[in-house]
């Protein structure tokens, strides 16, 4: 028999390399996971390709960063790794046809075009269905993590469901008579409290690191509404862990201390603030951290990395409430500052937890959640009232004062009925003397080319702010707020046949809002929910069919 030389090949490289590391102990990838969330196995796109994922994103091969994010490799990674390895050292190698060869990307789906003559509302009652996914199984390695139901994404590059866009597209879900995706949605986020321990930003492996805003048990107050408060017994123990997400750690924090999410003032008061478990770049927009944290030379980048994920968890991303320099980004400090929206949805949920936990007939947990509720509704209205201008602020914990910010955040209180009358009544004044636009309510009054500024109004603050006013008689600032938002999404509707993420609310250019990292995007979950759920609210008050020539009635 002849024996004929061995040579090398890729495939016999990579073999050994396979046999070595099974050999070793060892998997892919090698770093450590940092989270309790990615014990469960999920790995976010990054630390499973590693230098791969890196040199893709610096390369700039996709104008957006999520779609890398957002691809699925098509066979197991470490192969994929040790092909990357043995070929990048090719004379002739294209990173671009690699990456082709070896991922599926992300696609658009054909673009809805909505029947001739539809009114606005009822394209948003046909639109739901475009919106809808299932994703109960999901490809190996896929970013996206599985739900168990159907859900509703926003549109556009969100192929995922997001936390708090997802409470007010369910507004508008119970508005067209889907009582059944509001269920749906509701188990959906319970089943991965009870996974993970959190509700992730979105469900994504590399969103497991952060939450939201927490409105989870407003979800289940929605259910209520119709199916009786009896519905809160079925996801109290949901609520109480996301609660406890929430206030990790908070026992024995002495004041001026802060682990986690919790922050404990100089009186021992405790407050929130917005977290990331990481402290690197994100994985959906890699690139554009690591530049903003280089253009911030005077501080570590892993601080400046946990603040932007901090910022994204507010679902405020990105705002000038978070910067120290309202035109640069990288002076966000979003881990020092305690927000007011944040806290009032915290009082929410403990005040939901004493009620639940009253239906449940334990009096002992009742009493303390109630006591929890008091202490957050005091330390709210002592630390982040600001008397000399009228109106609720942001606390930056790190230097002991308010920020000099005003911001469409200071309604939470009224939304969430922690305010007094004569408050309120400030904030009224405040709220229509600066904020309140031709289109709709401004999210803040600084220009700084980010997405949630000026001259932008978002859906979620219109009904927030409408449910706050009205929750103290003001009905006439609230109709003018609804108004003035709904001719907004009129003339947008009737001119392009579409609702968008954010519509420009101050100057002559109403319609489609800008800034930010990304274009502007269709679909639009929220803000197809809020609008249903003004225009059943202000119907009166519209002309029929609606025409944004004619005046609107007072």
């Amino acid at each position: 028999m002849i024996t004929r030389p061995f040579r090398w090949t890729w495939k016999s490289f990579l073999s050994l390399g396979m046999a070595l590391t099974a050999a070793s102990g060892l998997s892919y990838p090698l770093k450590k996971t940092k989270n309790k969330a990615q014990s469960h196995g999920f790995q976010a796109p990054d630390e499973l390709l590693g230098q791969l994922y890196i040199d893709v994103q610096t390369a700039k091969l996709f104008a957006d960063q999520k779609t890398f994010a957002d691809a699925v490799p098509r066979r197991e990674p470490a192969l994929i790794i040790a092909d990357y390895q043995f070929k990048k050292r090719r004379k002739n190698f294209k990173l671009r046809r690699f990456v082709d060869k070896n991922f599926i990307f992300p696609t658009d789906r054909v673009k809805y075009v909505p029947p001739a003559g539809q009114s606005l509302r009822e394209h948003i009652h046909t639109l739901w269905p475009v919106l809808m996914r299932n994703t109960s199984t999901v490809r190996p390695y896929d970013s996206l993590l599985a739900l168990p139901h159907d859900y509703v994404v926003p549109g556009g590059r969100f192929r995922e469901a997001y936390y708090w866009d997802s409470y007010f597209t369910m507004l508008g879900l119970a508005e067209s008579d889907k009582w059944d995706v509001v269920q749906q949605m509701t188990d959906n986020f319970a089943h991965e409290i009870d996974l993970y321990g959190l509700i992730p930003n979105g469900n994504r492996s590399y969103y497991l690191t952060r939450s939201q805003p927490p409105f989870f048990a407003l979800m289940v107050d929605l259910l209520a509404s119709r199916e009786g408060e009896q519905v809160f017994l079925k996801y109290l123990p949901q609520i109480k862990r996301e609660y406890g997400y929430w206030m990790k750690n908070s026992a024995g924090l002495k004041p001026g201390e802060a682990s986690d999410r919790v922050v404990c003032m100089s009186d021992g008061a405790l407050l929130n603030r917005y977290w990331d478990d990481y402290d690197t770049p994100r994985t959906e927009s890699y690139l554009d951290d690591i530049i903003t944290a280089g253009e911030a030379s005077h501080r570590p980048a892993a601080k400046v990395y946990r603040d932007l994920r901090a910022g994204a968890a507010s679902g405020w991303d990105y705002s000038s409430r978070w910067f120290d320099d309202p035109m640069e980004l990288s002076s966000i400090r979003t881990t020092e500052i305690l927000p007011v929206d944040l806290n009032a949805l915290m009082y929410q949920v403990e005040h939901i937890l004493a009620k639940v936990s009253v239906l449940a007939g334990d009096q002992p947990a009742a009493s303390e959640y109630s006591q929890l509720a008091e202490r957050r509704r005091k330390a709210v209205n002592d630390h982040l009232w600001d008397e000399a201008a009228g109106y609720y602020s942001d606390y930056d914990w790190q230097h002991g004062k308010l920020r000099d910010h005003l911001t469409a955040a200071m309604v939470f209180p009224l939304y969430t009925q922690i305010a007094t009358p004569e408050r309120a009544a400030r904030i009224s004044e405040v709220v229509r003397t600066h904020l309140l636009k031709e289109g709709g309510l401004m999210t803040t009054l600084n220009v700084s080319g980010q997405q949630w500024d000026a001259p932008n109004g978002w859906a979620p603050l219109q009904w927030v702010a409408v449910e706050g006013f009205r929750n103290y008689g003001d009905e006439t600032l609230a109709r003018d707020i609804a108004l003035s938002f709904l001719g907004n999404v009129q003339r947008l509707f009737d001119n392009q046949h579409k609702l968008v993420e954010k519509y420009v609310v101050d100057g002559n250019g109403l319609g489609g809002g800008g800034g930010g990292e990304y274009p502007l995007q269709d679909g639009f979950g929220w803000t197809n929910g809020v609008t249903l759920k003004l225009l059943e609210r202000y119907s009166d008050f519209l002309p029929n069919p609606v025409d944004p020539s004619q005046p609107l009635k007072k």
